[in-house]
């Protein structure tokens, strides 16, 4: 009796006598033996994967491996194949097989031998994110350079956006992720691209909880300027402000200076700055975008109630928090009710909006620019600099340097099409990025 024929009764004998575990659990097939990678190339159209395999269903191989990418009408698909018993078959009708089909479809097809089933790395693997407007040849070596220098090794690339910017993500084996983020973080500077460097796994695909700072992130600006400069105290106010950002000045100190300086404002000051905010673009489109999936949103923020109690209204947020602006007969008395909404509460504001939710800490995403942000950074799962201070992209697990707010989906592996063909499905005319 063949092996073939050994291993057929074999399977018959238990589909008729099932064993409780057998009952559940298909018999496992591992290949020893000889091993067959095919790459086929060549001009994309409907029924070439389906006319491939049904070509190789004549032979008594099992698949171990397959990627298949279509970029601009050219299609690559990589193939691994292997007989489950050693000796049982012949690759090289394997390989007369698939040049066969390729020579039918106008394709091209190339195989490499190899020995046994070499299952991909799965103990430590990377997702290296590279935003670049535009993204240059060069950033690409660079960062590729920097990899292999750390050990890794290349497992796949990804397009995940072609706009506002174009988002590539390395699906990398091997590299210590510390290491090679510190390395591609001074890489990104000189390249002028935006890198993110997370671990695989299931905790990069379920984070659902993410908490942003508002002034200078999810608005265009800083409020305390805006009603400074209604005030005739812009420049003081300002130097405060970016004192504080730089980690210059204690946070609540420098806030409780500058409300000074905004005594006897009228609040129409406040009703106009708040009609004048501006979303930082791609802002609707990223909560919007996180909304669908079911995240939970949240705004922290070192500003003012009277503005960001409108933005949580306005955009659906699940939570939101902010200092309290004190008004006595109308104008602003230069103090702010109860505590300052500080470095250490807006950290202390994620992990209460995060035990709500119930989520936990390694699936929250935090956003923020200034140093008052950094705890809030360093308590949550994925802390992102976006258009930071120095201070801040140090210290940040990814840094995002470009004017787009929804750039920070695809530090969630969240592809650009995949979001507006859930706009088109809504069938919405959608209000502006």
């Amino acid at each position: 009796m063949t092996a073939r024929a050994a291993r057929l009764a074999s399977v018959f004998h238990t589909m008729e006598h099932p064993s409780p575990a057998s009952a559940r659990l298909p018999t496992e097939v591992s290949v020893t033996g000889e091993t067959l990678l095919v790459t086929v190339s060549g001009p994309d159209r409907p029924g070439v994967t389906r006319q491939l395999f049904e070509a190789l269903s004549a032979h008594d191989v099992v698949v171990l491996d397959l990627e298949q990418v279509v970029v601009r009408g050219q299609l690559i698909l990589g193939l691994l194949v292997g007989f489950p018993d050693p000796g049982e078959g012949d690759l090289s009708d394997v390989e007369a097989t698939v040049a066969g089909v390729a020579g039918r479809l106008d394709m091209t097809a190339t195989w490499a031998r190899g020995l046994g089933d070499q299952p991909r790395e799965g103990s430590r693997r990377l997702l290296v994110t590279v935003l670049g407007a535009p993204l240059r040849p060069a950033a690409v070596a660079a960062v590729a350079g920097r990899i292999a220098e750390h050990g890794g090794n290349i497992d796949r690339i990804d397009r995940i956006a072609h706009y506002p910017v174009t988002a590539v993500e390395f699906v990398v084996s091997g590299p210590d992720p510390d290491e090679l983020r510190s390395s591609l973080a001074a890489e990104a500077v000189r390249q002028r691209v935006d890198v993110a460097v997370q671990r695989a796994g299931l905790d990069r695909r379920a984070k659902r909880l993410v908490v942003m700072d508002v002034d200078s992130t999810l608005i265009q600006g800083e409020v305390i300027e805006m009603l400074a400069e209604r005030a005739g105290c812009l420049p003081e106010v300002r130097a405060l402000t970016e004192a504080a950002m730089r980690g210059d000045l204690d946070f609540a100190a420098s806030l409780r200076a500058r409300v000074a300086l905004l005594e006897g404002l009228p609040v129409a000051a406040l009703d106009a700055v708040r009609a004048a905010v501006t979303l930082t673009a791609g802002a609707r489109t990223l909560v919007r975008t996180l909304k669908r999936l079911g995240y939970s949103v949240a705004i922290v923020s070192g500003g003012f109630t009277a503005v960001t109690d409108a933005l949580a209204a306005e955009l659906g947020l699940d939570y939101a928090i902010a200092n309290e602006l004190e008004i006595v007969d109308g104008r602003l008395t230069g103090k702010v009710v109860g505590p300052v909404i500080d470095r250490a509460e807006k950290a202390a504001a994620l992990v209460r909006f995060a035990a709500d939710s119930g989520v936990p800490l390694a699936q929250t995403v935090a956003i923020g620019d200034g140093a008052n942000d950094l705890d809030m950074l360093d308590a949550a799962g994925l802390g992102v600099a976006f258009n930071a201070k120095p201070v801040v992209r140090a210290a940040a697990d990814a840094a995002v340097n470009v004017p787009y707010l929804d750039a920070i989906l695809f530090l969630l592996g969240i592809p650009r099409d995949e979001v507006d063909a859930a706009d088109a499905a809504d069938d919405q005319d959608w209000p502006s990025r």
